[in-house]
């Protein structure tokens, strides 16, 4: 089975990641389709046969690969210093975003890697428009910038609260429904000027099964030093799942666009869930087409010169290596 119903015979000369991509992926214009997703879906047929045990270690054997694959994907990034990707992460609460972000960046070079948390907006933020506080946080360029959660969430999470509405300062003649789809069209003009002004943008939504989120929400509460993880506020956003399910369907289906599309990852299960994770962040970055820096014909010469400088010492006069 698929990400969606069975289509794994998909084009005989497409390969198995190709494949899992384009299923994972929203297609531009067309419906999300989050009620016909599965929340389990392992990647095809030929992972749908393991046995749990099995599948949990090719999983992770995945995610070393893809993570092993990162870190030279990132250093060639980090050496250009041209170029810049943004991982936009959203999920409801327990999909598994904190614990991805740890798998996944586990090998990269923590310089060129940052992560910011969006809260509750200050009296600062909420005195700019929505998109003011997500421009200042943007990664510089040879940089990994992640988002756990985002501008995404002015569109989702304030759209199931629109009561947050009444302290963002907003011009009175919008309605409810005008305002949701001046955002969207926002949210992709910004995006679309990102990626032509050289930040690719990646944005992931965990999909996690409400089965699967109260075994999450109960493994917390069953063990005390996983109880800090745990905010009691979430069993009552819980009670508004279709709620958000309406949201988010509606978000990946306005603002997944050929620039910017949206990967809808099935979260159920973890180490598979980070193993698609890794090698969609790896196929972003190579799709950039980066090359390693040029050095000049001075540099050149004068690297030759301190070659010939360093074979030329007295190595009777090192200190032993340790």
């Amino acid at each position: 089975m698929t990400a969606t119903q069975d289509s794994s015979s998909g084009n005989a000369g497409e390969d198995r990641r190709t494949r899992v991509m384009r299923e994972l992926r929203v297609a531009p214009g067309s419906p999300a389709g989050l009620a016909g997703r599965d929340t389990a879906w392992t990647g095809g047929e030929e992972f749908a046969a393991l046995s749990a045990d099995e599948l949990g270690a090719t999983a992770r054997e995945l995610l070393e690969r893809g993570v092993r694959d990162l870190r030279h994907a990132q250093e060639r990034l980090w050496a250009g210093s041209e170029r810049a990707l943004l991982i936009v992460f959203q999920a409801i609460d327990a999909a598994g975003k904190d614990s991805t972000i740890k798998h996944v960046m586990s090998g990269v070079n923590p310089q060129g890697v940052q992560v910011v948390s969006f809260r509750k907006p200050s009296a600062e933020e909420l005195a700019h428009d929505f998109l003011w506080r997500i421009s200042r946080a943007l990664p510089e360029r040879g940089r990994i910038g992640i988002f756990n959660r985002s501008h995404y969430e002015e569109v989702i999470g304030v759209r199931v609260h629109p009561e947050w509405l009444a302290g963002q300062k907003l011009p009175p003649s919008e309605s409810e429904a005008d305002l949701w789809a001046s955002r969207y069209e926002d949210i992709n003009a910004f995006e679309r000027h990102l990626d032509r002004t050289g930040t690719a943008v990646l944005k992931l939504f965990l999909n996690v099964s409400r089965a699967e989120q109260k075994r999450r929400f109960m493994a917390r509460l069953d063990k005390p030093g996983k109880q800090w993880k745990f905010n009691a506020a979430d069993v009552d956003e819980r009670a508004r799942w279709p709620e958000y399910q309406r949201a988010y369907e509606d978000v990946l289906t306005h603002t997944s666009t050929p620039w910017a599309p949206w990967y809808v990852i099935p979260a159920d299960r973890k180490p598979v869930m980070q193993a698609m994770v890794a090698a969609l962040v790896v196929d972003r970055i190579q799709a950039m087409d980066l090359s390693w820096p040029e050095v000049s014909d001075k540099a050149r010469a004068a690297n030759a010169e301190a070659r010939e400088r360093l074979l030329a010492e007295d190595d009777d006069h090192l200190p032993a290596r340790t």
